[in-house]
């Protein structure tokens, strides 16, 4: 009873509104940034392909200006959300946009990509048009000035499993002994005024430490009062570090929207909503379909904390395999570098010749298909089909060797197997993935 009075307690929904401006807008930045930027020539026009998900082959880019216009059209639904108009359909198209483009490409993979879906969903279920929306001005019917608990900690507990496994995922040597932090900050040497400062090894200690102790406290320290106010202090030279230094998108900016749920409704009101009403009462009112909402929030929230446990059942590390990796929060813990040579044998002619990958894949592709498994063995697949079309039928061997972390390469791939011909499992280890030596993790 005193969960469902917590969850179901009427509270001022300022927050909320405010969540749903910044959040719109974030989205519609995102969308025609990807134009204006030319991330969707150099991801989604200039490949001759895409490397989809691993069943979503069927998601491939439109021809011509087609994708150029798809993003305009997102950016359009972005700017619906921030306006509240049409705000539930607008909110779901976009999911729905965004979540196709997702599964479409895997050469810019990232996992604020993957939580801009989870968000997107939540946002569809939440009354976040119910006041200052277009909305609520045509239909004063539907406007509120309050909301039920939930809608706040749902994303505070969404947030809190993203940290969190932020955080142990970082608990591993390299991330503790600095390598992998002076590796990335390597590659930002060139950065104009703040390359040679990237370079100093405390930094590196301090970011590797700070990251694993922010990760893993902020939501905690931002939910309790006396630290509430040096959290997001904390927070705002975090995320914008990682923006300037990184340059992840709207990540950074989407992750300090987040603040207006952990700070006092009266304080967000005072600061962005005066105009509106703001709501002093305590009800607590649950509604009919309580049972099966609980329910469906219930298994979403146990399949949000098993995904990222998943590589735990795989037989290798997933630092080496990356069985496991997407969709779990691992983010930037390594660094990965790759070469490799694909061969093709026609089956009846016994010929053999190496493929030219720039004939095929782009620069950012190829250094996919260098230290992936799973692209590697997508890229197989490829050329399977396309010797098919003229008439061939072909094995490939692979013989691909990786760096992980700055150490010697070794092989990936068992040369000896026709990738063409091997199967591809989601939920079991791929026997054509080489272990590495026994020692290759211990420096």
């Amino acid at each position: 009873m005193q969960i469902t009075n917590f969850l179901f307690k009427q509270v001022d929904n300022s927050s909320l509104i405010v969540f749903r401006i910044m959040f719109g807008a974030l989205c519609f930045l995102e969308s025609v940034g990807a134009i204006f930027t030319g991330w969707i020539n150099r991801t989604l026009i200039e490949p001759q392909f895409t490397f989809s998900f691993i069943g979503f082959e069927w998601l491939q880019p439109l021809p011509g200006i087609g994708m150029y216009v798809y993003y305009l059209i997102m950016g359009v639904f972005g700017l619906f959300i921030m306006l509240g108009y049409k705000y539930r359909l607008s909110a779901f198209i976009f999911t729905i946009m965004w979540a196709a483009t997702y599964f479409m490409q895997k050469a810019s993979y990232n996992n604020h990509y993957y939580l801009l879906i989870l968000l997107s969903a939540i946002m569809v279920i939440l009354p976040a048009h119910k006041h200052s929306s277009i909305d609520a001005k045509q239909n004063p019917s539907i406007t509120r000035i309050a909301m039920p608990n939930w809608c706040r900690y749902i994303f505070v507990l969404q947030m809190f499993i993203v940290y969190t496994y932020g955080s142990i995922a970082k608990l591993y040597p390299d991330w503790l002994d600095a390598s992998v932090m002076a590796i990335l900050m390597k590659s930002k040497e060139h950065y104009y005024v703040i390359g040679p400062l990237l370079q100093n090894e405390w930094l590196h200690y301090f970011l590797a430490y700070g990251g694993i102790l922010y990760d893993g406290l902020v939501i905690p320290f931002l939910l309790y009062k006396p630290t509430r106010k040096w959290a997001f202090y904390a927070s705002l030279f975090f995320h914008l570090f990682n923006s300037v230094v990184f340059q992840v998108g709207i990540f950074p900016y989407l992750s300090l929207a987040f603040a207006v749920f952990f700070f006092e409704p009266k304080l967000i009101h005072k600061l962005f909503l005066k105009n509106k009403p703001f709501y002093e009462g305590s009800e607590i009112i649950v509604p009919a379909y309580k049972k099966p909402m609980l329910t469906v929030f219930a298994i979403y929230f146990l399949v949000q904390i098993a995904l990222p446990l998943r590589h735990y059942a795989f037989k290798e590390s997933v630092l080496w395999t990356e069985e496991g990796h997407r969709m779990s929060w691992r983010m930037m813990l390594r660094s990965k570098s790759g070469s490799v040579i694909y061969q093709v044998e026609d089956k009846n002619t016994k010929e053999t010749h190496h493929i030219n990958l720039d004939d095929y894949l782009t620069k950012k592709q190829q250094r996919l298909a260098s230290t992936k498994p799973d692209v590697i063995w997508q890229f197989a697949q490829i050329l399977k089909k396309k010797y098919a079309e003229k008439g061939q039928d072909i094995a490939v061997y692979v013989d691909c060797k990786i760096s992980v972390n700055g150490r010697p390469y070794i092989s990936l791939i068992n040369p000896k197997v026709d990738m063409a011909a091997a199967k591809w499992s989601a939920f079991s280890h791929s026997e054509w993935i080489l272990p590495p030596k026994q020692d290759y993790f211990t420096r």
